[in-house]
């Protein structure tokens, strides 16, 4: 059973304000989101503890979520933080609230 943040989207996790930037894309943003807090992918979020996120966009479907992440991957660092900062202009981690329980474990997701 998924959740209202179970979705397919493009997003954006972050080291802090200002900091190091990721961009991916995924089919449940509320996992992949935990997946990237508790440090499941080892290599560039973990070596740059980019754990905060701050940007997404839904969409429809998978390959727009993917089209749209390549695209973004390819802009200035200056154009990224422009779209971060449009919508959260204070860097807020907009997943704080998502995970109160600990032990808690993400649903499956297909990606």
């Amino acid at each position: 059973m998924g959740t209202h943040r179970t979705f397919i989207a493009t997003y954006i996790m972050a080291s802090g304000w200002n900091g190091t930037l990721y961009t991916g894309s995924t089919s449940n943003l509320e996992s992949r989101v935990w997946k990237h807090r508790s440090r499941a992918f080892p290599g560039f979020t973990d070596e740059n503890d980019c754990t905060r996120l701050v940007w997404f966009e839904q969409h429809a479907l998978m390959l727009e979520a993917i089209r749209r992440e390549r695209r973004i991957k390819k802009w200035l660092r200056d154009w990224k933080l422009a779209l971060i900062e449009r919508d959260n202009p204070d860097w807020r981690d907009l997943a704080a609230d998502w995970f109160p329980d600990p032990n808690w474990i993400p649903p499956s997701d297909a990606d």
